[in-house]
């Protein structure tokens, strides 16, 4: 017995022998491979700012006639990469007064004119929100030991709102062109020198589109079985191609359909739904239905920082389907009046103004208009649509006074984009409207309709079994109103509504 103690204490003993060494040596391997990645670009710097995930604004490089040594496409790479974060983190820097990142991207003596400024700014209260939209950079010059690079950039478009107290005093949309010399430090390309050399005020110089044969008789379309989620996993083409079928047949012409910005992809559009989107407008075309496009559904922040992810956005949906035979219009935004409250008043319309202005850089051959909730908004930027649209939901007995009133605040066509009533009565709304209030409901709505010869899309085709929370909230008694203002209830039978779908 006493032998086997000993044999077993022997054996413990080299077991954690051998462990104590293994340990040992990892430890050392460690140590030795941390050791080895101290020169890591990745870990050296730029560890707070990452600019491709927050800036986006186009950019165009002049053809390469640089002095100096030839730049390969690597370096050129480089540069740029580095040459877009340094404007990035002096946006950053100047919403915030801090100055996180400037001393990765800028030498010592550009960073102290920044700094300053931002001592300034902080001191009076002062803070900056900017962005770039558009660069068109030329490469002057690449010293022969790859070490120096001298860049000017034409025709920068700037936006800024500046705040003093958190009030807005002053805003600008500049184009503006400037000269920069870089300098390779650290692995890192950093700004040495920046100078305007001119700027003057944006002139905005988009067309406005001929609306004369607009004639829109249509309605607000989802699928039935996909809701607000019509380019999901759900997404049919047979069902969308026999919808489309059922609303020509009721002799309208038009269909008025939603792009949600985070479903899409925000600023890198899956390229999957983009090909959904044609495929819905290929079985508008089929149908000979014109098709009204919304963009930006859902999207709240109006931030200036974040407009060039927003124009990444909507200049990858408007170039894929701009000359598609069924579009009709583009409607930039689905009731932004009603972020005025939660956003501010002045960021929401600077934030629709410059969007027209992007999607009109981008096709100037189909009109926009803006989806506004309510007629109180719907003159709003009616010099930059070329439509008006508002929705209607209150009480017929006003709807023909505040479409004059309208009428006499502009000569652009009008449209009533979005009206209807809930048949819902039930437990959480017991003395609710049933059909045969919402059928004697549309059939008045389309006397006032014919009466000031308006163009019109109801709301909407089907009822639906699900409401996602995010367009009502999650208060039964609203996502159960809104489940019921369909011409076809939830089993496909049409309802009387169905027999004042159009005024024919």
């Amino acid at each position: 017995m006493v032998g086997l103690n000993k044999h077993i204490m022997r054996t413990v003993l080299i077991l954690s022998y051998i462990m104590v060494v293994a340990l040992i040596i990892a430890g050392i391997s460690a140590i030795f491979s941390y050791l080895n990645t101290g020169a890591d670009r990745s870990n050296m710097l730029h560890t707070e700012i990452k600019q491709t995930a927050n800036y986006t604004p186009q950019l165009n490089w002049n053809p390469l006639n640089n002095l100096g040594r030839p730049i390969d496409q690597e370096n050129l790479k480089s540069i740029e990469k580095d040459y877009l974060d340094a404007w990035f983190v002096q946006h950053l820097a100047y919403k915030t007064n801090k100055t996180t990142g400037i001393e990765d991207y800028y030498t010592k003596n550009a960073r102290l004119n920044i700094y300053d400024f931002i001592d300034y700014n902080t001191k009076h209260n002062i803070y900056i929100d900017a962005t770039t939209l558009n660069h068109n950079p030329t490469l002057e010059f690449f010293s022969e030991d790859g070490q120096l690079a001298v860049i000017t950039d034409n025709n920068v478009i700037e936006y800024k709102h500046v705040y003093k107290s958190n009030t807005l005093i002053t805003k600008t949309k500049e184009v503006t062109s400037y000269k920069f010399i870089m300098l390779l430090e650290d692995g890192f390309w950093r700004i040495r020198h920046k100078q305007k050399i001119k700027s003057e005020a944006f002139k905005n110089s988009s067309i406005i589109v001929n609306t004369d044969s607009l004639n829109i008789k249509g309605i607000n379309y989802y699928p039935q079985n996909s809701a607000w989620d019509m380019y999901g996993e759900l997404f049919s083409k047979d069902t969308i191609a026999k919808d489309f079928k059922l609303i020509k047949s009721t002799g309208l012409n038009a269909v008025r359909i939603f792009v949600p910005y985070e479903d899409f992809g925000k600023e890198h559009v899956n390229p999957e739904k983009l090909k959904k989107l044609k495929e819905t407008l290929d079985q508008a075309e089929q149908q000979q239905l014109k098709v009204i496009v919304t963009l930006f559904d859902f999207y709240g922040d109006y931030s200036i920082i974040n407009w060039s992810l927003n124009q990444k956005h909507a200049l990858s949906i408007v170039n894929k389907i701009k000359n598609h035979k069924a579009l009709l219009a583009w409607d930039i935004k689905n009731e932004p009046n009603l972020d005025f409250e939660s956003r501010g008043k002045q960021n929401v319309t600077a934030w629709l103004t410059n969007m027209i202005d992007i999607v009109k850089s981008a096709d100037n051959n189909h009109p926009v208009t803006i989806g506004w909730s309510n007629t109180n908004s719907a003159l709003l930027l009616e010099d930059k649509v070329d439509f008006i649209s508002f929705h209607y939901y209150e009480n017929l007995s006003e709807l023909d006074t505040k479409i004059n009133l309208l009428k006499k605040g502009t000569e652009k066509p009008i449209v009533l984009q979005e009206f209807g009533m809930s048949s819902y009565s039930g437990f959480w709304n017991p003395f609710g409207n049933n059909e045969k209030d919402q059928a004697n409901y549309h059939k008045k709505a389309q006397d006032i309709i014919a009466k000031n010869n308006l163009q019109y899309m109801s709301w909407t085709l089907y009822d639906f079994k699900k409401i996602p929370k995010e367009v009502v909230g999650k208060l039964p008694w609203r996502k159960n109103a809104q489940k019921h203002f369909g011409f076809i209830n939830k089993n496909g039978a049409k309802k009387l509504s169905f027999n004042h779908i159009t005024s024919q």
